[in-house]
C-alpha cells in the first residue's frame, strides 16, 4: 500500500521552502523541489546535503538515511514537475498576484484529488481558494522558521476546504512530528497574529524614543524568559515581510495595534529590512550575517550617567513575597539590610521566608552554609519605618495601590535621613506620583523587580521628569552590584515589560472570545510557535487574573486605546472570583492543595 501523500512538491526553495523540503526528505518522502531560480535549486540541493552532513557526524542519522534522503529529493525548474505529486506546498514571496499565478497554473497540472497548501502567514486562504477550480482541495499549512527545528504546524482551513483534506494533511504533519494545530483563516492565524502586534508596539515603543533597542530586547528576554528580543526578532523575520504581515492584519481588524509603526515602513523602504540587508534595527557583520556589530546607536561600554552616592545599607518596607525576594538579593550582595513589616511578627515571618529560601539553595548545593549564615545574619527584622532612619536606599515592595504607596513614601521622607534614595517597585503606577508624596521627588525612582527576585535578573529602573542624575546613576550601580540587569524606561505606565506583555494577553483572550482557538492551541502556538516559555493563559493564571485585569486597565487608561481595552472575559473571571492558581480557578481548573 502507498503512503499518504508520498510524493509531495515543494514549490519556492527559499530558506522556508527548502526547510520543508529536508523535513519531508528526511521523513521517507519523495520530494520534488520547483523554483525558477537555478541558483535556488542549487542551494537547496548544497543545503540537504550540507544538514544531513551534519546529522550524520552528529549521529542522528546513518549515512544510509543520508543517502536515501538524497536521493528522494529532486528538483525541476517548472511546475509541471507536480503533475504526479499528491500534495502541494507553495512557499513563494508572500504576494496575492504570485501565489494567485501559482495555483491558477497548478489548477491545469495536478490531479483533480491532489492537495494545494499554501504557507502563507499573512495573506487570506479563502481569497487564494476562490481562485482555484477546486478550493475545497486548498487549505494553509504554515510551518515556522527553521522547519526543521520548529514543532508548530498551523493547519489552516477556510469556509470552503473540505475537512479530508484537514484530515490528511494533519495526520502528516503528526507524522513529521510536528504538532499541528488547527486554526481559521485571518491574518497572521494564532503564532504570528499574537506575536506580530507584540512585535509592532515594540518598534513604536523603540521609535518613540521611550527605551533603547539594546533595553527593550534585554527586557522582554529577561523579564519574560523569551529566545530573542523583539527587536532583534524583527530583523531575524525580515523587517519588510513583518509589515507585510501588519498590514494584512489591520486591513481586516482595523485595531491600531496592527496599523503598522511608521518606522517599519521607514527601514524597509530605505532597503533596512534586517539581518537578510545586513543592517535593520541593529547592524550585522554582512548581508545574512547573524553577528550584530557596534553602529553609532550602540552604548559605550562602561558608560555611565556621571557618579551616583554611596550605598552601604539598604531598608526594604514589606513582608511579602516580593520584599522578601529582594531583601534576600541585597543582603547576599553584601549589603545590611533591614527588613521593616507593619509589626514585628509579619517583619520576622518575612525574614522567617528567607531563612527557607537560603536553605532550599543551600540543599540544592547553590550556596554553602557559611554563606547562608552571613546573608541571614545581614537582615533584620523591624516592626517600623524608624528602623530606616540610617538607609541609603529605601526600596517598598508593599502592595499595588497608589494611595497605600503615597502615604508610605510620606512616611519614608520623615523618617529617612537627607540624601538616601527612595524607590518604589510599582509594576504599573506612576513613580511621580508616589514621588510627588514626599517633600524630595527628585530622590524617587523606580526599581521594578521581577518575581521572584532572586532568579530574576531584570530591574526596570523608571526616572520621572524630576529624578536626579546622580539618583539615576546610584541605582544603577546598585543594579550592578547586586548582579541585575538594568534597563532605562521613562514614567510611562507597564514600563518596558508590562507594556509590551499584556495587550498580547489580552489578544489571546479576544481570540478565544471569538472562539477562533482553544485556549490549549493558543498555548501550544505560542510555546512551540514562538519559542515563548508558557502559553499566554499558563502565564494569565499564574500572575493572576485580578493583576492582569489591574495592569490592563493602567495601560487602557493612559494610552486611551481602543485596542487595550480589557477583554469582557477577563473581566468576567475576575468578577466571579477566578483569579487563577491562587484561587483553584482561572482559564483552567487546578488541583487544591
Amino acid at each position: 500500500m502507498d503512503t499518504p501523500l508520498s510524493t509531495i512538491a515543494v514549490v519556492g526553495l527559499g530558506t522556508m521552502g527548502t526547510g520543508i523540503a529536508k523535513v519531508l526528505a528526511l521523513a521517507g518522502r519523495e520530494v520534488i523541489g520547483i523554483d525558477i531560480s537555478e541558483t535556488a535549486a542549487l542551494g537547496a540541493v548544497a543545503s540537504l546535503e550540507a544538514s544531513t552532513a551534519r546529522a550524520v557526524g552528529r549521529g542522528r542519522i546513518t549515512e544510509e538515511e543520508r543517502a536515501a534522503a538524497l536521493a528522494r529529493f529532486r528538483t525541476a525548474d517548472t511546475l509541471q514537475a507536480a503533475a504526479d505529486a499528491e500534495l502541494v506546498i507553495e512557499v513563494v514571496p508572500e504576494s496575492y498576484e504570485i501565489k494567485q499565478q501559482v495555483f491558477r497554473e497548478l489548477d491545469a497540472v495536478v490531479s483533480p484529488t491532489t492537495i494545494l497548501a499554501t504557507g502563507t502567514n499573512a495573506l487570506s486562504v479563502t481569497r487564494l481558494a476562490a481562485e482555484s477550480q477546486r478550493p475545497e482541495r486548498v487549505l494553509g499549512l504554515h510551518f515556522f522558521n527553521p522547519a526543521p527545528a520548529m514543532k508548530l504546524v498551523e493547519v489552516v482551513s477556510s469556509v470552503l476546504t473540505a475537512p479530508p483534506a484537514v484530515e490528511t494533511v494533519t495526520a502528516l504533519a503528526r507524522e513529521l512530528g510536528k504538532e499541528p494545530v488547527a486554526v481559521g483563516d485571518r491574518p497572521g492565524f494564532v503564532a504570528d497574529g499574537l506575536l506580530f502586534g507584540y512585535l509592532n508596539q515594540a518598534a513604536a515603543m523603540y521609535e518613540a524614543n521611550y527605551a533603547s533597542r539594546e533595553d527593550i530586547d534585554a527586557a522582554m528576554k529577561l523579564g519574560c524568559g523569551l529566545p530573542m528580543g523583539p527587536l532583534a526578532l524583527l530583523d531575524l523575520i525580515g523587517i519588510d515581510t513583518a509589515r507585510t504581515v501588519l498590514e494584512a492584519m489591520y486591513a481586516e481588524s482595523h485595531d491600531r495595534l496592527h496599523a503598522p509603526a511608521p518606522v517599519l515602513g521607514q527601514l524597509s523602504g530605505a532597503g533596512l529590512t534586517g539581518r537578510k540587508a545586513g543592517r535593520g534595527f541593529y547592524t550585522y557583520d554582512a548581508p545574512g550575517g547573524q553577528d550584530v556589530v557596534p553602529d553609532a546607536l550602540t552604548p559605550a561600554a562602561g558608560a555611565e550617567a556621571g557618579a551616583g552616592r554611596e550605598v552601604a545599607s539598604v531598608g526594604v518596607a514589606g513582608s511579602g513575597t516580593m520584599a522578601s525576594g529582594i531583601a534576600e538579593v541585597f543582603a547576599k550582595a553584601g549589603y545590611g539590610v533591614v527588613l521593616a513589616a507593619r509589626t514585628q511578627e509579619k517583619a520576622d515571618l518575612a525574614k522567617g521566608r528567607i531563612a527557607k529560601s537560603l536553605e532550599r539553595s543551600v540543599s540544592k548545593g547553590r550556596l554553602s552554609a557559611e554563606a547562608r549564615d552571613e546573608t541571614l545574619a545581614r537582615i533584620t527584622a523591624a516592626g517600623s519605618l524608624d528602623a530606616f532612619a540610617e538607609v541609603d536606599l529605601a526600596v517598598e515592595a508593599v502592595a499595588e495601590d497608589l494611595e497605600i504607596k503615597q502615604q508610605l513614601f510620606a512616611a519614608l521622607d520623615k523618617v529617612c535621613r537627607p540624601g538616601a534614595v527612595l524607590a518604589t517597585t510599582t509594576s504599573s503606577l506612576p513613580v511621580v506620583a508616589i514621588a510627588r508624596a514626599t517633600a524630595r521627588p527628585e530622590e524617587v525612582i523606580g526599581m521594578h523587580f521581577f518575581n521572584p527576585a532572586p532568579a530574576m535578573k531584570l530591574v526596570e529602573v523608571v526616572r520621572t521628569v524630576l529624578t536626579a542624575d546622580d539618583v539615576h546613576a546610584t541605582v544603577r550601580a546598585v543594579c550592578a552590584r547586586i548582579r541585575k540587569h538594568p534597563v532605562d524606561c521613562g514614567d510611562r505606565a507597564g514600563f518596558i515589560v508590562n507594556a509590551l506583555l499584556f495587550p498580547y494577553l489580552n489578544n489571546a483572550i479576544k481570540m478565544v472570545e471569538q472562539h477562533y482557538a482553544s485556549l490549549d492551541d493558543i498555548d501550544a502556538a505560542m510555546k512551540l510557535g514562538g519559542g515563548y516559555p508558557m502559553g499566554p493563559f499558563e502565564l494569565l493564571d499564574v500572575v493572576g487574573l485580578d493583576v492582569s485585569l489591574a495592569i490592563e486597565k493602567v495601560l487602557h487608561q493612559e494610552f486611551r486605546d481602543p485596542g487595550l481595552a480589557p477583554a469582557p472575559l477577563l473581566e468576567h473571571l475576575v468578577a466571579a472570583g477566578c483569579l487563577g492558581r491562587k484561587t483553584g480557578r482561572g482559564f483552567r481548573e487546578y488541583a487544591r492543595r
